[in-house]
C-alpha cells in the first residue's frame, strides 16, 4: 500500500482520469445533488442486492431463507451445514464482495493487479511473507475435512453470485476501475478465506514496531533512558486478567528459556548502528496493514464478563468492543446462521460477527455459549541479523543455502515484475525487499558477537502465523461449542493471532482462555526476550518451542465473579513462562475493573444498560493525574489562564461538547511534544512539521487546514513518536514528582530560554494548546468543544483514499464529532504525534444476556452495506456515535418479527 498508509490506489492515467471525473460527476448528480441520466441510475442501483422474492442457488440441497432486518442484517436458515454456508457466501458477497476481492489480493500480494504499479512494493514485501504460500498449506495440511468441506460450500455460494454478476452489478468501484484498466474478478477459493487470518494476525502481532523502535532509538538514547520510555507494567495498580497466574499444574516443571521478570535485553552487541537500515524496513512494514488500520501499543479491544451472581438477570452478561480504524465499510459484517433444526448434518445456530470473506462466526454466541475476543499481544515475531553471502547464510559456525522460490507479480498497465524470495532457518530476509536495507547491519558495531561481518548483515523475521496451523477450524468449533470444555478444546486450535478469549453459557459458568502458538525463547547473551533483535547465527538465541496449551493461562468461574480483558499483562510476575514485555499498561482494564466494583459493592447488581454505559465510560486517567498539576500553575497570560480556568472542576470526562477535555488534550499533546517528541531521533520522526503547531497565519483555508491534520497524523503512525497512550501515561507518572528530571528540560532557542523544569514545560504546554486551539476552534473558549478536534472520518480503503476528490465524497462518510478519546474505556484513539483526528474505534459493540439471548444487543460502526447509496450503507453510525445499541434478535420468532425482508435461495 502506499507510503501514506492510505490504502491501495488505482493507477492513474491522464487521459482516464478525466473519464473517472466525467463519471464521478454524472453519480454525484444521482446522488442528490440533481437528476443524473439513466446510465448513471443504473451504475449506482446495480450492484444492490435483491432482498426478496426468490432466487436460484445451484447446489443446494433444500430451499434457504434469508430473513433481513430494518438495518439489512442478514439471517440465514438452511436444512445442512453446506446449505448454510452456500448462503453465507451468496449473501457477503452480494452485499460486501469488492472488500472481499481487495482482502484477497493483499493477502495474496497481488494488489498491483488490480491497482497498477503503485502497490508493487506492497506485494514485493508480502510475496516475501508469503501468507498465501501458508494459507495453501493450511487447506492442504492442516485443516479437518469438515472445515474443508465448508470453505468449498462457501466458495461456491461466493461464486454462484459471481456468475451472474459483473462490473457495477458487483459493485460500483468495478464501474470506476473498469475505466483504469480491463479487470476481472476471478473465482473465489476456500484459500481466498483462509488467508485473512494471516492479515489479521499481521495486525495483531505484538510488539514488533516495539522492537524496532527501541532499537532505533540507541542512536541518541542510553539504556537507562530507553528503559524511562518503557516503563515496567504496573502490576501493583492495574490487575492482569488472571490473578495469580492459573495454570495447570504440570506447567510448573518446565523450565522456560527466557523469564518474565528478567530485566530487558541491551540494545548494544548486534543491535547498535541498525538505525536507518530498521527505519527502512519499519516504514515498508508499516504499509502493509493499512487496510486494517495502523498497529502497535494503541491496538486492542475491552471485552468483560459478569457472573449471574452479581447481575439483574441472574445469568451473565458478556460485553466485547474490539478496537480498530474507522474506515468504510466495517471490517465487521453482523449476521446469524441458523440450522431450521440441530442434527448430525446441521450443527450451527450463531449469530454475531464475521468478516466479509470468511465462513462462520468470529465473535458472537450460539444457542449455549457466547465468547468475546481482545488482543493478546504475545510477542509471536522476533527480527534476526542474519551473516549472509551470495551463496547462502551462516547458523553455528556453518554456511547454509537460502529456501528460495520465484515470485512473478502482474501489474495492470505495465510489465510484470519477477522477485527472488530468500529464507533462511528463521524466516523470509524481509531486508531483500527495500533497496535501503540491502546492505542492513553494515558497518554495525557488533563488538565480539561476530567481527568479521564488517561488510554488514541481512534481516529475517520469523512469526508464529508462517507456520500452518488450525485457526480456521477453531472457527468452526467454537460456533457449534455447548459448554466451557467444548469451548477449551476450540481455543487450542485458534494458534494465530493470540487473543483473550472471554467466555459465558446459559448455564452460569463464565471463563477465560489464552490460546495461541507462543514462542519459548533460548537463553542467548543477556538474556534474549525479544525486546531487541538477535544473532541469526549463535543457536542460543533460536525459539526451542512454545508453550503447550495446558500451560497457557485460562480461569473458570473466579471467586470474584467478573473477568475483564482489556490488552492488560494477562498474569502476575509469577507465571513461569514469557509472553511478552509489551502489554498494554492497563488503564482501560483497571477502569472497567472500578466500575464493576462501584456497582457490586454492598450487594448491588450490573444489568443490561450498565454493561452499555460502561461502553461509553470516557474517563481520562491522564486527565485525572495531571490536572491537579496544571491548575497550580501561576500563569501570567490572561488569555492562556482563561484556558486554565476551564480545568478548574473539570470532571474528566471528555464528551464531544467539552472545552475542558478539548482544552486538556491540547495540553497533554503539547507536553508530550516538549519533554519527548522533540527529542527522539530523526529515525523515528514521522515528519517534523507533525511535531509542531502551526501559526495561525499559516493554517490556510479551514478545509486545507483539517487535509493537513489528517495527513499529518497519517504520517505520525506507527513510530515511536508519543502517541498519547497508556505507555506515557506510565512515563509521565513516573517523572510528575521529579520537578527537576532531565525529560522536563528543554534546549533554548533564538529568543527563548528552554524549559529548565517540569513548572516551566507544563506552562510551557499550556500557552501553546491555547494559541493552537486558537487557531483550530477560534479566539472564543465558549466555542471550543473537544468533538470539533476530535473528529471520525470513514474513509473507503480503496478508491476512497487517493483517487480524484470527487470519487473519494462518493465512497468516504463524515465526520462525526466524537467524545472518549485515547486509553479510555470509550476507546475512540488519537495520535498525539499527528492530531486529534479519531485513528482508533470500537469498531463494533455488543452485549451479550445469558439469560434471554433475544435482549442481546449489537451494533456495527457503518452497516451491512459496501454499496455507496445503499440504505446500510452505514445505517448504524450516527446510533453508534450516540453509544445506542440495536435489539439483536436470535430465536427464529424474535428474528421473523424484525424481519423487513426476506429471500428465498431455491436449488
Amino acid at each position: 500500500m502506499p507510503a501514506n498508509k492510505s490504502g491501495p490506489v488505482p493507477r492513474k492515467k491522464k487521459g482516464r482520469r478525466g473519464r473517472l471525473v466525467a463519471i464521478t460527476v454524472v453519480l454525484l448528480l444521482v446522488a442528490g445533488i440533481g437528476f443524473g441520466a439513466f446510465w448513471g441510475v443504473s451504475t449506482v442501483r446495480a450492484s444492490f442486492p435483491q432482498t426478496t422474492g426468490s432466487l436460484k442457488l445451484p447446489g443446494l440441497t433444500n430451499p434457504v431463507d434469508v430473513t433481513r432486518d430494518a438495518h439489512g442484517i442478514p439471517q440465514i436458515y438452511a436444512d445442512t451445514d453446506e446449505d448454510l454456508f452456500r448462503a453465507q457466501g451468496y449473501v457477503q458477497a452480494q452485499d460486501r464482495f469488492w472488500e472481499m476481492d481487495v482482502r484477497r489480493h493483499m493477502t495474496a500480494g497481488r494488489l498491483s493487479e488490480m491497482f497498477g504499479k503503485s502497490q508493487v512494493k506492497t506485494d514485493s514485501f508480502l510475496r516475501t511473507l508469503g501468507w498465501r504460500e501458508v494459507a495453501q498449506k493450511e487447506y492442504d495440511t492442516k485443516l479437518s475435512p469438515s472445515t474443508k468441506k465448508y470453505l468449498q460450500s462457501y466458495s461456491a455460494g461466493v461464486n454462484a453470485y459471481l456468475k451472474d454478476h459483473e462490473g457495477s452489478a458487483v459493485s460500483l468501484e468495478y464501474a470506476a476501475l473498469d475505466f483504469e484498466n480491463d479487470y476481472k474478478p476471478e473465482k473465489w477459493t476456500p484459500v481466498d478465506s483462509v488467508a485473512w487470518l494471516k492479515a489479521m494476525a499481521w495486525d495483531l502481532r505484538g510488539n514488533m514496531k516495539e522492537e524496532i523502535d527501541r532499537s532505533l532509538m540507541t542512536s541518541r538514547f542510553t539504556p537507562a533512558q530507553i528503559a524511562q520510555l518503557y516503563p515496567a507494567y504496573p502490576y501493583k495498580r492495574n490487575k492482569p486478567i488472571v490473578e495469580g497466574g492459573a495454570v495447570d499444574p504440570a506447567s510448573k516443571r518446565f523450565t522456560p528459556g527466557g523469564s518474565a521478570n528478567a530485566a530487558p535485553a541491551g540494545p548494544g552487541g548486534v543491535t547498535a548502528g541498525l538505525q536507518s537500515q530498521l527505519s527502512s524496513l519499519s516504514k515498508t512494514m508499516d504499509e502493509v496493514p493499512a487496510l486494517l488500520g495502523p498497529n502497535g501499543n494503541g491496538i486492542g479491544s475491552n471485552s468483560w464478563v459478569v457472573s449471574g451472581a452479581h447481575t439483574t438477570t441472574g445469568k451473565p452478561l458478556l460485553a466485547n468492543d474490539p478496537h480498530l480504524a474507522p474506515q468504510m465499510p466495517s471490517l465487521w459484517y453482523q449476521m446469524g446462521l441458523h440450522c431450521r433444526t440441530t442434527s448430525a448434518k446441521c450443527n450451527y445456530d450463531a449469530s454475531g460477527f464475521t468478516f466479509s470473506g470468511m465462513p462462520g462466526v468470529v465473535i458472537g454466541h450460539n444457542q449455549d455459549i457466547s465468547w468475546g475476543m481482545t488482543n493478546l499481544g504475545a510477542d509471536v515475531t522476533d527480527l534476526y541479523l542474519e551473516k549472509v553471502n551470495a551463496d547462502g547464510y551462516f547458523y553455528d559456525n556453518k554456511q547454509q543455502p537460502f529456501i528460495t522460490r520465484k515470485e512473478t507479480i502482474k501489474v495492470a498497465g505495465g510489465e510484470s515484475r519477477e522477485i527472488t524470495v530468500r529464507s533462511t532457518r528463521n524466516g523470509p530476509l524481509v531486508s531483500d525487499r527495500d533497496g535501503e536495507l540491502a546492505n542492513v547491519g553494515k558497518d554495525a558495531p557488533v563488538g565480539n558477537a561476530a567481527p568479521d561481518r564488517g561488510d554488514g548483515y541481512a534481516v529475517s523475521l520469523r512469526w508464529t502465523a508462517l507456520a500452518p496451523g488450525k485457526s480456521m477450524d477453531a472457527v468452526f468449533e467454537m460456533n457449534r461449542a455447548k459448554d466451557w470444555n467444548d469451548f477449551r478444546k476450540a481455543a487450542a486450535h485458534f494458534e494465530v493471532p493470540s487473543q483473550n478469549l472471554v467466555y459465558a453459557d446459559t448455564k452460569g459458568n463464565i471463563g477465560y482462555q489464552a490460546p495461541g502458538r507462543i514462542p519459548v525463547r533460548g537463553k542467548g547473551e543477556g538474556q534474549f526476550d525479544g525486546t531487541y533483535p538477535a544473532p541469526g547465527w549463535d543457536p542460543k538465541y533460536q525459539w526451542t518451542g512454545y508453550i503447550p496449551q495446558k500451560s497457557l493461562p485460562y480461569e473458570y468461574n473466579p471467586r470474584r465473579g467478573y473477568i475483564v480483558t482489556a490488552n492488560q499483562a494477562v498474569t502476575d510476575e509469577k507465571y513461569p513462562y514469557l509472553l511478552t514485555k509489551d502489554w498494554g499498561y492497563g488503564s482501560r482494564s483497571q477502569r472497567i475493573n472500578d466500575l464493576i466494583q462501584s456497582k457490586i459493592k454492598d450487594g448491588g447488581k450490573v444489568s443490561t444498560d450498565d454493561m452499555q454505559a460502561f461502553q461509553k465510560d470516557n474517563s481520562s486517567e491522564i486527565a485525572r493525574l495531571l490536572t491537579p498539576y496544571l491548575t497550580k500553575i501561576d500563569i501570567k497570560d490572561k488569555y492562556v489562564r482563561d484556558a486554565q480556568q476551564l480545568l478548574e472542576g473539570w470532571d474528566f470526562t471528555q464528551e464531544p461538547d467539552s472545552a475542558a477535555a478539548a482544552y486538556f488534550n491540547a495540553v497533554w499533546r503539547n507536553t508530550l511534544k516538549l519533554a519527548f517528541g522533540n527529542k527522539m531521533p530523526k529515525e523515528v520522526r514521522p515528519d517534523g512539521q507533525c511535531l509542531t503547531v502551526r501559526p495561525a497565519d499559516e493554517t490556510g483555508p479551514a478545509d486545507e487546514n483539517d487535509k493537513y491534520i489528517r495527513e499529518c497524523g497519517e504520517r505520525a503512525g506507527d513510530t515511536a513518536q508519543p502517541d498519547g497512550g497508556d505507555r506515557w501515561y506510565e512515563v509521565v507518572r513516573g517523572i510528575l514528582d521529579d520537578p527537576d528530571n532531565a525529560w522536563w528540560k528543554t534546549e533554548d532557542r533564538p529568543n527563548r530560554p528552554g524549559d529548565k523544569n517540569r513548572d516551566q514545560l507544563l506552562a510551557h504546554a499550556m500557552k501553546d494548546a491555547r494559541y493552537e486551539l486558537t487557531s483550530k476552534l477560534g479566539k472564543n473558549i465558549d466555542n471550543w468543544s473537544w468533538g470539533r478536534l476530535h473528529q471520525m472520518f470513514l474513509t473507503n480503503q480503496t478508491l476512497g483514499t487517493d483517487g480524484p476528490g470527487m470519487l473519494q465524497g462518493l465512497f468516504n462518510r463524515g465526520p462525526w464529532n466524537l467524545g472518549g478519546g485515547e486509553a479510555a474505556v470509550d476507546a475512540t484513539g488519537w495520535n498525539a504525534a499527528g492530531g486529534y483526528q479519531v485513528t482508533w474505534v470500537p469498531s463494533m459493540r455488543m452485549v451479550v444476556n445469558l439469560a434471554d439471548l433475544d435482549k442481546s444487543r449489537w451494533i456495527n460502526l457503518t452497516g451491512a452495506s459496501g454499496h455507496a447509496y445503499d440504505a446500510h450503507y452505514y445505517d448504524q453510525t450516527d446510533k453508534w456515535a450516540k453509544g445506542d445499541l440495536l435489539p439483536w434478535a436470535y430465536s427464529e420468532k424474535a428474528v421473523k418479527n424484525a424481519g423487513k425482508d426476506t429471500l428465498t435461495l431455491s436449488p
